[in-house]
């Protein structure tokens, strides 16, 4: 099967919320050997983006999108079981923390964000979410942290982000982390605005700026 089928499969896996499908089209890329980033970030990724537009316009509701939450998580665990054993995970090259901000329950795309950094030999931290800034800062401080990640993917929790910045200089820290936003309301723009080192805006573009970050 083509690259482009399995994307497609499993971009549509996503939006049906069909387990069954979605577990299909990470086995068949494992199997057929292609690009396996590309099908988390133009297929499974994409779909879950779709899911999460059709939430915030009403069109799909929370227990939907939990159970396509639930369904990303195991599909991304199945394509990072299989870059482990190619060995893609190489030498460790800096630790980052990452959380969903407080207020915000949605782990939509962060799994994927975690499973694709920790490919490229950074270690992750995952803090759950619905965390709030003094927790990120001190698991930041308690790991050594090089870079704090925050996602956001509600608009009324946007602001935590920006909080996360102010805290981080009214501490003297900020110079200590780099640190990267992402999530559905999230910018570039945004990014700029408030200060933060880098956004990315779905997985495939977290790494690359996880990666330019600890350079």
């Amino acid at each position: 099967m083509s690259l482009e089928a399995i994307i497609l499969e499993a971009k549509e896996s996503m939006i049906h919320c069909d387990r069954a499908a979605a577990l299909a089209a990470a086995n068949k890329a494992v199997a057929e050997n292609v690009d396996l980033v590309t099908v988390l970030s133009d297929g499974f990724s994409a779909g879950i983006r779709e899911v999460g537009e059709l939430f915030s316009k009403g069109k799909v509701f929370l227990p939907e999108l939990m159970l396509t939450a639930e369904c990303m998580q195991e599909v991304t665990g199945v394509i990072e079981a299989a870059m482990a054993k190619k060995g893609s995970t190489g030498e460790k090259k800096g630790v980052m923390v990452i959380a969903t901000v407080q207020g915000d329950v949605h782990d939509i795309g962060k799994g994927i964000v975690i499973s694709l950094i920790k490919t490229q030999g950074v270690e992750v931290i995952d803090l759950g979410r619905d965390v709030s800034v003094e927790e990120i800062i001190a698991a930041a401080e308690a790991h050594n942290a090089d870079i704090i990640g925050t996602s956001a993917l509600l608009t009324t929790t946007l602001n935590q982000q920006r909080e996360l910045e102010d805290a981080l200089a009214a501490k003297g820290l900020r110079e200590k982390y780099k640190t990267m936003v992402g999530g559905a309301p999230a910018t570039q723009r945004w990014a700029d605005r408030i200060g933060a080192d880098a956004y990315g805006e779905d997985a495939a573009e977290a790494v690359v700026k996880v990666l330019q970050l600890l350079h």
